[in-house]
């Protein structure tokens, strides 16, 4: 079968490398990720990955830390995530690199878009850590803003539901579940698929988003080969 898209960024959630423990990383669910992320790559798809941080800490809920220093705290919690995914591909036998936007030299280089556009090209997975670099912007940010600058065919969205409802499925059983959207969609009714400044800035790009769950074992090729398991936002 012929694969659908050529590059993707892939947005992988803290938690989803957390599984049931809820805080830090899960060996298991972390081989599981770098698998399919391997399985992919090695179909013909360059792949970018932007993770989350928020089995370590989230900005967010600082508490009485002010916004700015609670929010870098969240991007070092996505270098130690970008630092294990890193590990886990390599593990595996998949070449990856670890670009992190804040500078952190002795554990991963420096983001350049030019240079993460020569590893794509290499065949090697590029994790993006450290977030865009600056507060008060989330993570779905940064990977609407990578899947721009490296001109992705597609965000890929890995979440704990497998497609986009219009309420909680799992609070609400009469909950409508999308298999396609539009970017005006999703803003307009406030769907809660992304933050509004990354859903707008995927619309302003044309960036196409493809939520799905990354859980089940083969999702993620079968997202790749155009299966329509998730919801697809364009």
């Amino acid at each position: 079968m012929a694969i659908k898209y050529k590059r993707v960024l892939i947005k992988v959630s803290g938690e989803a490398l957390a599984g049931s423990d809820k805080f830090g990383v899960n060996d298991v669910e972390l081989e599981k990720v770098a698998r399919q992320i391997k399985e992919i790559k090695e179909a013909g798809v360059e792949v970018g990955v932007v993770v989350g941080g928020g089995n370590f800490f989230r900005g967010r809920t600082g508490g009485n830390i002010d916004q700015p220093t609670a929010d870098y705290m969240g991007m070092l919690a996505t270098v130690m995530n970008g630092l294990a995914l890193q590990d886990a591909l390599l593990s595996v036998g998949c070449p990856a690199k670890l670009m992190t936007s804040i500078e952190i030299r002795d554990m991963a280089e420096g983001y350049a878009r030019r240079k993460a556009l020569d590893y794509l090209e290499e065949g090697r997975v590029v994790v993006f850590g450290g977030g865009t670099g600056s507060p008060f912007f989330t993570t779905d940010t940064t990977a609407a803003l990578r899947a721009a600058e490296i001109g992705a065919d597609v965000l890929l969205l890995a979440k704990n539901v497998d497609a986009v409802y219009s309420a909680d499925p799992n609070i609400d059983p009469k909950a409508e579940r999308f298999s396609e959207l539009t970017y005006m969609d999703i803003i307009d009714r406030d769907l809660k698929v992304m933050d509004l400044t990354a859903a707008t800035l995927c619309k302003d790009t044309r960036t196409m988003i493809y939520v799905f769950a990354l859980a089940e074992e083969g999702n993620l090729m079968k997202v790749i080969n155009g299966e329509n398991i998730g919801t697809l936002i364009h």
